[in-house]
């Protein structure tokens, strides 16, 4: 029999059989010896969703249930219909305001989403040059631990164009990294075939993990009492994953019909739309978990784009993600809107749910504690480039204090510079307000993750009072 201990050592851990290997979770058992292993892993991600988000005026009677931004103050905000999903994760997000990248502020929020984790002043037009984003610098520092040094997703996949972005990472260089969008490759990426009848033998089993069982069995009998529920919980994750896979599938190749955004009738039921979207989370949680990577990005669509993400809000009964941003002053238009940004609120709850719900091997907490999440946009109310809507969620063991809503600037306490615009003159206007670069914000995230530096995007110290 295979003596496992002799090759699961360290992080980078592998359960085989049948010419499949499986990425393992952090084990206590054979921990000893392995690099860092005393160290709990510290991770980042970063969720970008397109088109911002709904700022009805606080006239409209609109604004007191689908105002994106909550009211009230730092420690007793009140959320509103739009974010109250997170009510149950209060104690574990921070909600900002006033915060942009001053090189992108006068530029449209369809050409934006290129710069939100690089800060670069990318222009709305003309010579085109991006920098490195903030998920890359951090892979620079952790990729070493791990099998792969970042994981780059997005629901339409690849790069897309200069001011066009389908991937929210760029290299050392500025160029971007495709991003993956389909469930089965990521999946795949645990597995590694070493053998020329792996793949074989995976086609020929409704499951991967039929091929792995028995192993994992052996292997059980070796670990501690706390390490038999990490590998049962990790398994019956993958197994959960691994299910859903084909039906999230058939949801990303359903063809786009060129319909009116408002009567899309497709062959992807809501459902499917739902189970994509939740399916790509539960992989990030996956690969987070194996230590298979400690920094990953997910784009939700690309700005001013059709395509996969347009179907997203499909799964709550509405049509074109895109068209929302521009139909807010219809009946309930705002309502519309802010239903959208709710549902793209819950998902990401439910993924911090995940991580909080599960322990660190370790001992040190649990998997949230030790994750600085961030979900966000680069425009706020209708393609406007200023006062990103951004949660960032986790980080206790890192030094974030959460149950916060971290209002900075000043002369837009209330977020209602740039709110109610629904056309181009809107973004075009001049906005008197005052806002702290986002940038500073990337430099506390970075330093708290490790990574030894005073600057990023050209900008340098940290955010205070985060």
């Amino acid at each position: 029999m295979m003596n496992h201990k002799s090759v699961l050592l360290g992080r980078r851990s592998f359960l085989r059989g049948t010419g499949l290997a499986l990425a393992l979770p952090w084990l206590e058992t054979f921990a000893a010896g392995g690099p860092n292993s005393d160290e709990t892993p510290k991770r980042f991600l970063s969720v970008y969703h397109p088109d911002g988000v709904g700022i009805p005026l606080k006239s409209d009677p609109a604004w007191k249930d689908w105002c994106w931004f909550p009211r009230g103050g730092e420690k007793d905000f009140e959320l509103t219909k739009v974010l109250d999903v997170l009510e149950p994760m209060r104690s574990d997000i921070t909600i900002y305001s006033g915060l942009s990248h001053p090189e992108a502020r006068r530029v449209h929020g369809h050409s934006n989403a290129d710069q939100y984790l690089t800060g670069a002043p990318t222009g709305g037009d003309g010579p085109y040059q991006n920098s490195i984003s903030l998920d890359q610098v951090y892979a620079e520092h952790a990729g070493d631990f791990t099998r792969h040094s970042s994981l780059v997703m997005s629901t339409n996949g690849g790069v897309g164009g200069p001011r066009g972005a389908q991937t929210q990472s760029f290299n050392r260089e500025g160029r971007p990294i495709p991003a993956m969008n389909k469930p089965k490759e990521i999946f795949d990426m645990l597995f590694v075939t070493s053998s020329k009848d792996a793949a074989a033998s995976l086609a020929r089993s409704k499951s991967a993990l039929d091929l792995l069982m028995d192993n994992s069995r052996s292997l059980g009998l070796q670990l501690s009492s706390r390490d038999q529920e990490t590998l049962k919980q990790y398994l019956d994750a993958v197994r959960d994953t691994e299910l859903k896979l084909a039906k999230a599938q058939r949801w990303i190749d359903t063809p786009i019909p060129v319909v009116d955004t408002g009567n899309l009738h497709l062959d992807a039921e809501p459902k499917e739309a739902r189970l994509y979207f939740q399916t790509m989370y539960e992989l990030i949680y996956l690969a987070f978990l194996s230590d298979s990577t400690r920094a990953a990005t997910f784009q939700l669509g690309r700005e001013n784009g059709e395509g996969p993400h347009d179907l997203l809000s499909l799964a709550v009964g509405l049509g074109g993600a895109h068209g929302l941003t521009h139909e807010v002053k219809r009946p309930g238009g705002w309502k519309n809107l802010g239903t959208y940004n709710r549902y793209q609120a819950e998902e990401f709850g439910r993924f911090l749910k995940r991580l909080k719900d599960t322990s660190e091997p370790t001992g040190n907490g649990n998997m949230l504690d030790n994750t600085l999440a961030m979900h966000g946009s680069a425009s706020s109310s209708f393609h406007l480039s200023r006062n990103y809507p951004i949660i960032s969620a986790g980080g206790k063991n890192l030094g974030f204090t959460n149950g916060r809503y971290l209002k900075f600037g000043k002369g837009n306490e209330d977020n209602q510079a740039g709110a109610g615009i629904d056309t181009d003159a809107g973004w075009q206007g001049k906005v008197e307000v005052e806002e702290l670069p986002l940038a500073k914000l990337f430099v506390t995230i970075l330093q708290r993750l490790g990574v030894e530096t005073d600057s990023f995007g050209g900008y340098t110290g940290s955010l205070s009072r985060v």
